[in-house]
């Protein structure tokens, strides 16, 4: 196998992206942010009011044109039904998907049971895609970057969350794209916030990024080391953020005024109510709030934060494991950076430095840090400044062999961008083609992972089982994106597919890949030596059938019964799950079978030499 690890920034510095102005976007869930880097110092860009920060909601007035940000969140309680907020949580997903995203605030009008139908959201009597929420975002963050630098905006680097997926990261590519930009790179969030905070500028050591924001909670151990930013592990939870903290509000003033009915209406008001008391609690101990048309009730800090402790304690479990996964202690990390609006809650940051028992990096805003760094790396690819990126892939990418197993090409934490070779070889005599089915997760089996792709290989030339050589590249780019080749090396045919998932996992994928992963690692291991073994007993049955009809002369009446006496009972262990049976009846048949196998040898070799000396 044959690992190659690019430099990500190369082929654009060949393209002489230096010319021109180039943006970085933080596109989140609650608020998005724009930042411009020049000669290494980021800032993030005023909008129209002179703020920076532009509320990630969209609305649509019946024969109007869009209206995106804070005019468009205050139009929530005159509109409710045109106002789509927190669509992030849902790019790249299928109607099915969306439904199981918990704190879900937007109608779904797809066909809610599969998952090969895109979702789409309800605004009025009309429908949007989250790419087109995203791209309506995006090109107003686009207008006012112009705006503000007095120049035409077309490139731009866009922040993800460590654990969006392929569909994720590609339909926010997408979404640039609709909104007229080009998208130089798409980079993690954590990645990001570090390169705000100047680690790269002579500080070496491991620092974790604890990343918790409106709609996904992220956490990555990175090591910096000669201006190398290296992602040791990531791990996270695409649907847990602090829209699960507002959700939880709601729900306890519902619970205090069970007459009101919760409609989806009243839900996205009360939403809008349960963000300003979570947001007030943070700096002050109690206030009043109360449901839309419903009574005031008071609530206090205290018990914000017992309504939030099972959530922060989600993060922190998760944290836990990605330091197992990193091979480190957590007395190796130097420090830890704080991402996202959610970590200025005091039972955040008090949770998070007790866990870690180290320095928090507080001193940049948590909700401008990620669009900085993004301008960053903007400047980066566009001047060729900068350290080199290496992120890693958050679950392992691999392909369907026989019996259903599943091969791991790219395993899960490493580093990207990433070229990866491995061989291949035919199951059957005379094999024409090959399926390339490619998968993603961490179990055994590929009925318990995720289908991303696939494709079939044709024009290979027939030869005996085991002769064709296959070669299936696996190529991350540095965004991500998978694209996938295979080649026939006899004849040099070649089928190469860009992996592009319609749409992403579901909210809890992520992390019950690897509990599953965790779970069922030693039964998934049994049942893959159990068709590994399988396999290779239905090859010796299938070469001592050939070999039979091609030499049976070699073998006495009485050999030839023994022999297929010997196959009967193999074959006849196949239909049971006794893995030692198995083996054993292999092993009484290959003994049986090796005089009739030296025979054919020397009757090839006889053969052979008759062909060099016919006249003797």
């Amino acid at each position: 196998m044959l690992l190659q690890i690019t430099e990500p920034s190369t082929s654009l510095v060949q393209e002489k992206l230096s010319q021109g102005i180039a943006i970085g976007i933080d596109l989140g869930t609650t608020n998005s942010v724009v930042a411009f880097s020049e000669n290494h110092k980021p800032r993030a860009l005023a909008l129209e009011k002179g703020v920076s920060l532009l509320p990630s909601v969209v609305a649509y007035p019946e024969g109007s044109e869009p209206i995106v940000g804070e005019e468009a969140y205050n139009l929530i309680d005159e509109i409710p039904d045109r106002v789509v907020m927190s669509s992030k949580r849902l790019m790249g997903r299928s109607g099915r998907e969306a439904q199981d995203i918990s704190g879900q605030i937007l109608s779904i009008i797809s066909d809610q049971h599969s998952l090969e139908t895109a979702v789409k959201l309800k605004v009025g009597h009309e429908s949007k895609t989250p790419v087109e929420v995203a791209a309506d975002i995006l090109r107003t963050l686009k207008n006012q970057a112009e705006i503000s630098l007095g120049h035409s905006v077309e490139r731009a680097v866009i922040t993800v969350p460590a654990y969006f997926d392929e569909a994720a990261r590609q339909a926010t590519k997408d979404a640039a794209t609709l909104a007229g930009l080009k998208v130089l790179r798409l980079i993690n969030e954590p990645t990001a916030a570090v390169l705000a905070y100047g680690l790269d500028q002579g500080i070496e050591g491991t620092y974790a990024v604890y990343d918790f924001g409106g709609g996904t909670f992220d956490i990555s151990i990175l090591r910096l080391q000669r201006g190398v930013f290296q992602v040791l592990a990531t791990g996270g939870d695409v649907a847990l953020g602090g829209d699960d903290i507002d959700r939880l509000i709601v729900e306890y003033y519902h619970h205090l005024s069970p007459e009101i009915e919760l409609t989806p209406t009243l839900y996205k008001q009360s939403l809008k109510m349960a963000r300003s008391a979570k947001e007030y609690l943070t700096f002050h101990e109690q206030g009043m709030w109360s449901l839309p048309g419903g009574k005031s009730y008071p609530l206090d800090r205290f018990t914000l934060e017992q309504l939030s402790t099972p959530l922060i304690e989600k993060t922190i479990d998760i944290c836990r494991q990605v330091i197992i996964d990193a091979d480190i202690t957590l007395k190796d990390i130097k420090g830890v950076v704080l991402v996202g609006g959610a970590t200025r809650m005091p039972l955040v940051q008090g949770r998070v430095a007790e866990f870690f028992n180290q320095k928090l990096h507080t001193n940049l805003d948590p909700d401008k840090v990620v669009a900085l760094g993004a301008s960053i790396q903007a400047e980066t690819l566009t001047h060729g400044r900068g350290a080199l990126l290496l992120d890693v892939a958050p679950l392992s990418l691999g392909l369907e062999t026989m019996g259903g197993l599943v091969e791991k090409i790219i395993p899960r934490n490493t580093p990207i961008p990433a070229t990866v070779t491995q061989e291949f070889t035919t199951y059957q005599d005379g094999q024409s083609a090959m399926k390339i089915h490619i998968l993603q997760g961490e179990r055994e089996l590929a009925e318990h992972c995720r289908s991303l792709a696939e494709f079939t290989l044709k024009g290979i030339p027939p030869m005996g089982a085991g002769t064709a050589r296959i070669v299936v590249t696996f190529m991350v780019d540095p965004d991500g994106l998978l694209t996938v080749t295979a080649e026939e090396k006899t004849t040099n045919t070649r089928q190469e597919v860009i992996v592009k998932p319609s749409y992403g996992l579901t909210e809890e994928d992520y992390r019950r890949i690897l509990i599953e992963n965790a779970e069922q690692g030693e039964k998934d291991l049994k049942e893959r030596l159990l068709i590994e073994v399988k396999i290779k007993a239905q090859q010796l049955l299938h070469q001592l059938d050939k070999a039979i009809k091609l030499d049976g002369d070699l073998l006495t009446i009485v050999e030839k019964e023994n022999l297929r006496h010997a196959m009967d009972a193999l074959e006849h262990r196949l239909t049971e799950a006794d893995q030692n049976a198995i083996v054993e009846k292999h092993k009484m048949l290959e003994s049986l079978s090796v005089p009739f196998a030296t025979r054919r040898v020397q009757r090839l070799v006889g053969e052979v030499d008759q062909v060099i000396r016919p006249d003797q």
